[in-house]
């Protein structure tokens, strides 16, 4: 995996400012680096892809007017694999939706969770996702969603089945399983993301809770069905794979899709209407320039 860092130096007396746009719009990822003695301070983001990363830039740009007047040149570059291991060490913090938190690993000594609240536990590895990401992020907060609503209507979370379709690090999986979902299963074609999704399952003492296997789109859903299918993949293979993602839904299930641009949403809507057009579509929510969708199979 190749990531960029993105780092755009700027005024420190802007920092409120900016940290305020930043905030406001809900755009993921920045970080703030202030240095109180050289009265320096720095805005840094990784990123996976250079053009993610220019989109990023443009997109805080237009959030914070303080950026554009300053005219600031961002710079970026390459990270070697100890240099990105080691940022997102440095990036990734703690965030909740919810009940549910998400925390590094390495705070565990420091971290205080709320009563009543349940932390998923997390190592980054090779950087196979912290949830900081927007896609992740939209995906996580339907889970959560329709766990809190199958509760709500007393329907026991244990016997909702879960697919995790690209399941990265693990952790919309890990996430099922930590709010009483199951079974749950999750899979990549990655083989290195599924040594990391059983790591994370590990720290968590959810080992046997959720299987996780290699496998793509077509293999890992073949037989396969759930009351709950995720999917936080790039949209033109969500496109290429509509058919076996909708038939891998259950009677009544719901199947949630991420990792779309909102100029892309429009296609794989119609994607997957055409795939499935008896389905109810909810509103698509977006965060950023991320957008997700979601549709229920009628019982």
């Amino acid at each position: 995996m190749i990531l960029y860092e993105l780092r755009a130096e700027v005024a420190p007396e802007a920092v409120e400012e900016i940290d305020g746009a930043i905030q406001a719009a809900e755009l993921l990822g920045w970080n703030i680096v202030e240095d109180a003695l050289a009265h320096t301070a720095a805005l840094v983001a990784v990123f996976e892809s250079e053009a993610e990363a220019w989109r990023a830039w443009e997109q805080l740009r237009e959030a914070c007017s303080a950026l554009a007047a300053a005219e600031v040149q961002p710079a970026l570059r390459q990270l070697a694999e100890p240099e990105w291991r080691e940022s997102y060490r440095a990036h990734f913090r703690a965030w909740q939706f919810g009940r549910l938190h998400w925390a590094p690993i390495w705070e565990q000594d420091a971290f205080v969770l709320p009563e009543g609240h349940e932390v998923l536990w997390l190592d980054p590895g090779l950087a196979f996702g912290t949830g900081n990401h927007e896609t992740t992020r939209l995906c996580v907060e339907r889970l959560v969603e329709l766990a809190a609503r199958a509760a709500a209507g007393g329907e026991s979370p244990r016997g909702l089945r879960v697919i995790d379709a690209g399941c990265g690090s693990g952790i919309l999986a890990l996430s099922a399983a930590k709010l009483g979902l199951g079974p749950v299963v999750g899979f990549d074609n990655d083989p290195e993301a599924v040594r990391v999704s059983e790591e994370n399952a590990a720290l968590n003492g959810l080992s046997g809770a959720v299987e996780f296997f290699v496998g793509d789109l077509v293999s890992g859903l073949a037989g396969r069905q759930a009351e709950l299918v995720l999917a936080n993949i790039l949209a033109p293979v969500l496109i290429e794979f509509a058919a076996p993602l909708v038939a891998a839904v259950a009677p009544g299930g719901t199947l949630v899709l991420s990792g779309i641009l909102t100029s892309e949403g429009k296609a794989v809507s119609e994607a997957f209407r055409r795939a499935a057009p008896d389905w109810h579509f909810a509103e698509s929510h977006t965060l950023g320039e991320w957008c997700d969708i979601t549709c229920t199979r009628p019982a």
